[in-house]
């Protein structure tokens, strides 16, 4: 390479060159101390809920009257993907989802978007609906989860104490958000006697106006003089329930003492909305989200040293416990990153010190100085990395922590080659000046191309508009930095450490250097080179046999998305049957608390009753509440009690559990996915896409390997009905809204004010004696006030019947939507599992009435979706390789050849995958598809050595031969550094297929690319065997 030689100037200005070595290094060592440390990398939720409410509004009204409403708005969003809705008796809940190619930086002005849309069209709802609220925060995470309890407190003491909590955990630094969960609303209940004030001709809407005048706030005006503002205060207003109890009430010409005849308590909601248990106790819980690029160990230890300042300052009887510890999985991933990325260090510098210093001429021995040499660029590759990572905002989590290990085995290939090249020419005769500068004339540009090509193959992911893309983008970005880093490292730094080490004597006249090519192995490998040469066209055609073999074998190999989690908790859910109450919903979940407790190796157990987990875990899957559901975290104190537990819990849904349907599963890993099998079923009727969806749910059940078929409409639901004899109501003076107001109080009770005490608003509802609300003949005997001042019951206006009506109804696209969906039995995958059913759904997806659909959904279709978004890549990638080679070779037939041992990979990655058992999931597709520039980064090198032995003299033939035999050793190293390295990192479960498949594919991939290219390169340019060659 003529022109400017950044070897001869690092040597030229060694005082500068030691001074970046040393600043480097110390700027990269603060930058590790400094870079932000959390469990998963971050990625954006393009998610939104939005949510409405509409009082006795059955699931059908709610989805016609409201949802369709604001789904048919909320589509001219900008950047809409996807709108997900379910409809319940007087409630709505609509998933608004972005396409995943919405860049980050819109997805706050797609959420205004959307308040300011909504905003629009609140008008035109129903009256009485209440909303719609918005929800676009439900991606943070807690990853510090505490519970607050106590033996003998009330839940308002310990929400005092809550409140305390929270606000010494914002003081903490890294600190953004605490949250409470669990938290029970209190409520001043008046029961009174329906019956009772009717015999007193006391109409409900009286009692109603006297409380509320008597607790309005309102202004009293202010007096205005010469010198002052003074206001006016009116006392009056209810402080306590004695207050409430003295209240005089007034019927005619009669007044009386409220107290008197009802009955006036403080307690809490009921029945409550949810409940967070702790080791089967009632507690508060309190979440603690970490600011963004923070370093989650060090605010772990923050939380941790002021837990013990709180607990100093607690009353005896109250506990807080540390639920989730996110700090301490971090820091023990961390850890064990680190302790893999030693164990590849180690390996790449055997590997090192073996191939660089082995010598057999003129005696045994390894020359431990070249290895030397590579060893030290690797802390300085490292150090320039995470300062790079620092600039970038690139956190350590797992995927740059992984994306290091990979990098590892590939950043010491330029340094390899660089000692390599010194050596040879100081064995030559040069000096160290001049092979250090040889090093760089001869091998920069080779290097450069080879390190763009093989940053290239990572390309794909960099580029994915998608979240499984934006998830693993920094196996790209620290790929690229780290790649680039080291062509850098080798082409200034390596020279002059080289330089200050390496001493190697000239070889005297006549001499070989150590790499002779006569040894008996090199003898053996020219043998076989010339065979492939002279039988070229039957070595093409087992190279492509192995590379259609490896693309057959693919057929074999499981499918998967993202694998699970190998963090320890286990997420128990538990589902009542739709319609089921609170209090069915938690004495099952105590009866599985009492099951747990006394299973051995369980650390504690978290229960949510009528709602799902907060977000301790970025990719968890949230369940939104309702009354029906229960989830438990269990946490097992290790991974071996984990598996049996699991197991346990399995059978005993089975066998004690009748009521539930009951599901174990482990965290996942990348974005979440619901169920591993799912398949929706949309139209536009009700009934239509009902019946579809049985059919479905019958075809799935068939499936040996689907587990617990379900869909998400679940059961119809019980509803109690009053048809109204409207002539009646009309003669009496009575409206239809007065009968519900009756029996809205006599049941669920009416709110009638508000109670004031420092901060808090607690709600005043009026409802009957539990006695006389918890029978339907109580409801039918409920008094409804006529116009004659007279009352009337229900059951002389109303006919009372049982119907059924749906309990959930899903929409997607403003289409009725059913997903059915089920697990799979151990050791299937859920794509394997939905390609088999989707075979048996081919006949019934052929009959389907017109506007009628079945879709595939879950893990396959995410996998499905997250892969396109890497393929759309590949076109730009091959155009950049094949750029990059055409201005290395100068020659489009030369790089048309060598872009064809890029594929060759396949045949070895899969073949590792089948004899090894490993799935075929997202991550090992980008190992795959990066091992395409890995491959021909070595091509390059043999193709290189070929035109410079031709150009040089050499007998086309020969120079084929003697190519591949002078350039086996560095080929075979730099993929045996770049293979080896990757043995730590293949017995992680997220990372162990990908390092299987680069194993496979670089150690099968570099056999074919020494033997079938010389083959290609004979036959492409016909080359002849010249008369009298040697055996």
């Amino acid at each position: 390479m003529k022109g400017f030689n950044l070897s001869r100037w690092a040597l030229d200005h060694i005082p500068l060159t030691r001074y970046l070595i040393a600043a480097l290094l110390i700027g990269g060592i603060l930058s590790y101390q400094n870079l932000g440390q959390d469990e998963d990398p971050p990625f954006t939720f393009r998610a939104m809920v939005v949510q409405a409410y509409w009082p006795g509004a059955t699931a059908v009204q709610m989805a016609e009257q409201v949802t369709d409403k604001l789904e048919r708005k909320l589509q001219e969003t900008p950047y809409i993907d996807k709108i997900r809705s379910y409809s319940k008796p007087g409630e709505t809940l609509i998933t608004l989802e972005l396409r995943e190619s919405t860049p980050p930086k819109e997805t706050a002005a797609s959420w205004y978007q959307v308040r300011k849309k909504i905003g629009d069209i609140a008008g035109t709802l129903p009256q009485g609906v209440v909303g719609p609220f918005f929800n676009d925060e439900f991606g943070d995470t807690y990853g510090s989860i505490f519970a607050l309890s106590g033996d003998g407190f009330t839940y308002a003491e310990m929400k005092d104490y809550a409140d305390f909590v929270r606000q010494q955990f914002l003081q903490v630094p890294l600190v953004a958000k605490v949250e409470q969960f669990g938290v029970q609303d209190e409520k001043i209940f008046i029961e009174f006697s329906h019956k009772k004030f009717a015999q007193l001709g006391v109409p409900f809407e009286q009692i109603v106006n006297q409380i509320s005048t008597q607790n309005n706030i309102e202004s009293s005006g202010v007096i205005v003089t010469s010198s002052d503002n003074m206001q006016v205060r009116v006392t009056g207003a209810l402080k306590t329930v004695k207050d409430l109890e003295d209240l005089e009430l007034r019927a005619g010409s009669t007044t009386f003492r409220l107290g008197d005849f009802a009955t006036i308590r403080r307690a809490y909601q009921d029945p409550p909305s949810d409940k967070m248990r702790f080791n089967g106790k009632d507690v508060i819980g309190l979440g603690v989200s970490m600011e963004k690029g923070g370093n989650i160990i060090v605010m772990g230890k923050n939380l941790e040293a002021k837990v013990a300042e709180i607990k100093a300052k607690l009353p005896v009887g109250l506990e807080l416990n540390r639920v989730s510890n996110q700090p301490k999985v971090v820091r023990e991933s961390v850890g064990e990153f680190m302790h893999t990325l030693m164990e590849a260090v180690i390996i790449v510098l055997a590997v090192s010190f073996i191939a660089l210093g082995f010598h057999t001429k003129p005696k045994l021995r390894i020359d431990v100085r070249p290895g030397l040499v590579v060893a030290l660029t690797i802390p300085l590759v490292l150090a320039i990395t995470f300062l790079f990572m620092r600039i970038f905002d690139i956190d350590l989590h797992k995927i740059s922590l992984g994306a290091l290990i990979i990098a590892l085995g590939l950043l010491v290939d330029d340094a390899i080659i660089a000692v390599e090249m010194m050596v040879r020419k100081m064995e030559e005769g040069m000096s160290r000046f001049e092979a250090a500068t040889f090093a760089y004339t001869s091998t920069a540009m080779p290097m450069l191309t080879g390190t763009l090509i093989t940053a290239a193959g990572f390309l794909p992911i960099g580029l994915a508009k998608s979240a499984a893309g934006e998830y693993t983008f920094s196996m790209f970005s620290v790929n690229a930095i780290a790649l680039l880093v080291s062509w850098v490292v080798a082409v200034v730094f390596t020279p002059y450490i080289g330089f200050l080490l390496l001493r190697v004597k000239p070889h005297a006249d006549g001499e070989d250097h150590h790499e002779v090519f006569n040894t008996p192995g090199y003898e053996k490998f020219r043998s076989i080179v010339n065979w492939c040469v002279d039988w070229r066209k039957t070595t093409i055609a087992i190279s492509l046999g192995v590379f259609a073999l490896g693309i057959f074998g693919f057929r074999f190999i499981e499918s998967q998305f993202f694998p699970d989690s190998s963090r320890l908790e286990l997420m128990v859910e538990m589902w009542l049957p739709e319609g089921s109450s609170f209090q069915a919903t938690e004495a099952q979940a105590k009866k599985f608390e009492a099951f747990i407790a006394k299973q051995p190796g369980v650390d504690n157990y978290t229960s949510y009753v009528g709602t799902g987990s907060p977000r301790f875990y970025l990719p968890l899957d949230q369940i939104f509440p309702q009354t029906n559901v229960t989830q438990v975290v269990v946490l097992p104190k290790d991974l071996a009690t984990r598996e049996v537990l699991k197991k346990k819990i399995e059978t005993a849904f089975k066998t004690d559990f009748p009521e539930v349907r009951g599901r174990v599963k482990l965290l996942p890993n990348g974005p979440p996915v619901p169920y591993p099998v799912q398949f929706r079923v949309r139209g536009p009727e009700i009934a239509q896409v009902r019946q579809l969806a049985d059919k479905v749910k019958d075809i799935m059940r068939a499936n040996p390997n689907a587990v617990g078929v379900n869909d998400d409409w679940n059961e119809s639901v019980k509803v109690l009905r009053l048809d109204l004899d409207q002539d009646k109501l009309r003669a009496m003076g009575v409206t239809s809204q007065t009968v519900m107001r009756a029996a809205n109080t006599v049941l669920t009770g009416t709110p009638v004010g508000q109670f004031r005490e420092n901060n808090k608003l607690i709600d005043i509802v009026v409802r009957q004696p539990l006695d006389e609300r918890a029978t339907i003949s109580a409801l039918s005997d409920t008094n409804v006030p006529t116009a004659s001042g007279k009352a009337v019951t229900i059951s002389q206006v109303a006919r009372v019947q049982f119907v059924w009506e749906p309990g959930v109804v899903w929409r997607m696209g403003r289409e009725w939507s059913i997903t059915v969906q089920s697990d799979v039995v151990e050791g299937i995958q859920g794509p394997t599992v939905s390609d088999q059913i989707g075979e048996k759904l081919a006949s019934l997806r052929a009959s389907l009435p017109p506007g009628y659909r079945i879709e595939l959904a879950g893990a396959a279709a995410d996998s499905a979706a997250a892969s396109d978004s890497i393929s759309a890549n590949v076109p730009l990638v091959i155009f950049l390789v094949f750029t990059l080679l055409m201005l290395q070779l100068h020659s489009f037939q030369r790089a048309v050849m060598v872009f064809l041992t890029g594929p060759l990979g396949v045949a070895g990655a899969a073949m590792a995958l089948l004899i090894l058992h490993r799935p075929f999931g997202f991550v090992a597709n980008l190992g795959v598809i990066a091992l395409f520039g890995m491959i021909i980064r070595n091509s390059v090198i043999l193709v290189d050595q070929i035109e410079q032995d031709i150009k040089a003299g050499a007998e086309p033939w020969n120079a084929i031969v003697e190519a591949a035999v002078r350039r086996v050793r560095p080929i075979v190293l730099t993929a045996a550094a770049a293979a080896l390295a990757m043995i730590p990192l293949s017995r992680s479960v997220f990372w162990g297929p990908m390092a299987v498949a680069i194993m496979g594919g670089l150690i099968v991939a570099t056999a074919l690319t020494l033997l079938f290219l010389p083959a290609l390169y004979a036959a492409w340019f016909r080359v002849k065997k010249p008369a009298g060659l040697r055996a």
